[in-house]
């Protein structure tokens, strides 16, 4: 069974079915627009983004992952990246932003800035500050076959650790995970981007831009 380097098990996420993430991220850029998905994995969100009309590049350090992902793909960090082009908008989901250091999260952000165009636009899922007041252990539900349950929530400050459990067709599978709350102005500034709105009622989706605005 092929496992990430972060512990997630390549044949979950096979299973698991886009949750509304395409559409969230066509309606926040223009028809057409070229994508770089950081994080894309084996294209749950990838392939339903090529169906409604954008260029996707697809960007994952797991082999195992993008062997399932039917466009372009580049392995690689996300910290490392460096294509030497730019792109209409940058797809930043799956709350890696949230990472538990603050150094790796200004390397994520500074990679997707380097490769947004003048004029595109940074597309972000992340865990929001009150996230990490209301989640417990217990919560869960299905994404479409898979049931997914959080357990062994642990708060350490703006550290929070939890594990993932999922189950279908018989099988269980489990990922570790530990994320961090952050001030989100402070963090685009420092990777030179502004803020561009949310795009969920829940304030679970974002934009950025690049450049600060005054």
């Amino acid at each position: 069974m092929d496992v990430t380097a972060d512990g997630c098990s390549v044949e979950v996420y096979l299973l698991l079915p886009p949750a509304g993430e395409p559409e969230i991220v066509h309606a926040a850029i223009p028809p057409g627009a070229s994508i770089l998905e950081l994080g894309s994995g084996p294209g749950r969100v990838t392939h339903p983004l090529l169906e409604l009309g954008h260029e996707v590049v697809a960007v994952d350090d797991s082999p195992a992952m993008l062997a399932h992902v039917q466009t372009e793909t580049v392995c690689a960090r996300i910290a490392d990246l460096d294509l030497g082009r730019t792109f209409d908008a940058v797809l930043l989901g799956s709350h890696l932003i949230n990472t538990a250091q603050d150094t790796d999260r200004d390397a994520v952000l500074a990679a997707a800035r380097r490769h947004l165009a003048p004029s595109g636009r940074l597309i972000v899922e992340w865990h929001p500050p009150e996230w990490f007041d209301t989640v417990a252990s217990g919560q869960g539900g299905l994404i479409g076959e898979v049931a997914v349950e959080l357990a062994d929530v642990v708060r350490d400050g703006d550290l929070l650790s939890a594990t993932a459990r999922y189950s279908a067709r018989g099988r269980h599978w489990r990922q570790e995970f530990t994320c961090r709350r952050f001030a989100l102005g402070t963090a685009l500034t420092s990777a030179d981007l502004s803020f561009d709105g949310w795009l969920t009622d829940d304030r679970t989706w974002f934009a950025a831009r690049a450049g600060r605005r005054g």
